[in-house]
């Protein structure tokens, strides 16, 4: 991520609204599923409010803003750049934070569900360790300069 971005990033996490601040209770410490959660993390070039890597979960809490039009185009260029990624983008309003925090709780636990049962849609890189315990393909052979581990 660029140095811009992440200065943003981080004072993004300093002035972070109250729904934010409240869901991100919930959210970290592996508080949701097991799942791991980052806050303000950078999908250049985009600032996602909330993002399981693991899952590839975006979470965007929206304002009052997000109901104007333009806003509102933003959101699905952005959504649609996101989607081609293979990142799954759930949106909540501000004030179901506030009105139905359990609800939105549960609807994220749930994507969690689905998507820790489809596979990942970007491939590991080349050179990229396997799941711990799972071997490698016979007759697959380990990429030059790799060290054996």
């Amino acid at each position: 991520m660029k140095r811009e971005n992440i200065t943003f990033a981080r004072s993004l996490r300093q002035t972070a609204t109250w729904a934010e601040r409240t869901l991100w209770k919930h959210l970290r410490n592996r508080g949701v599923g097991g799942a791991r959660f980052r806050r303000q993390h950078g999908v250049s070039p985009y600032i996602l409010d909330f993002y399981c890597v693991e899952a590839l979960l975006a979470i965007e809490l929206d304002g009052d803003v997000h109901g104007m039009p333009e806003q509102g185009k933003h959101d699905c260029r952005r959504d649609e750049f996101l989607t081609a990624l293979g990142i799954k983008v759930l949106r909540f309003w501000n004030e179901d934070v506030r009105t139905n925090l359990d609800g939105v709780v549960e609807t994220i636990l749930r994507a969690l569900e689905r998507r820790a049962m489809a596979p990942h849609l970007i491939p590991l890189p080349e050179g990229e360790r396997r799941p711990e315990g799972e071997r490698r393909p016979e007759g697959e052979r380990r990429p030059e300069g790799t060290p054996t581990l």
